[in-house]
């Protein structure tokens, strides 16, 4: 399994409320983009990297030169990725930071115990 795998599981185990308003038992990505992009780089050191979805930016990263879009499930139809550099200013104006908080400690916490 690799980094981004265990990353992935992490994130999935600790996506909430807390983590986003959007988020919902049927679709847990909902809203979830840009905080955890930023915990993505946080941990691996992942690049963020933004595209337009309809009328939104999207958040995603890149680790070792392969996109990895954590949060893709949220939506019904395919992402046309253009792979724009993104910052981590931009990705905090999607989040706050009771919400990345959150997300940072716990899945620090949950990558500690796999």
């Amino acid at each position: 399994m690799t980094d981004a795998d265990k990353l992935a599981r992490a994130l999935e185990a600790s996506w909430s409320l807390k983590s986003s308003t959007l988020w919902s038992e049927d679709v847990p990505a909902a809203g979830q983009c840009g905080v955890t992009a930023l915990v993505a780089n946080d941990v691996l050191g992942a690049d963020i990297l933004k595209t337009r979805y309809g009328l939104i930016w999207h958040f995603y990263n890149r680790i070792e030169g392969r996109r990895h879009d954590f949060t893709a499930s949220q939506f019904e139809r395919p992402v046309a990725y253009d792979d724009l550099p993104a910052t981590r200013e931009e990705a905090f104006a999607d989040t706050n930071a009771a919400q990345y908080d959150y997300l940072r400690s716990t899945v620090l916490e949950a990558l500690k115990v796999r």
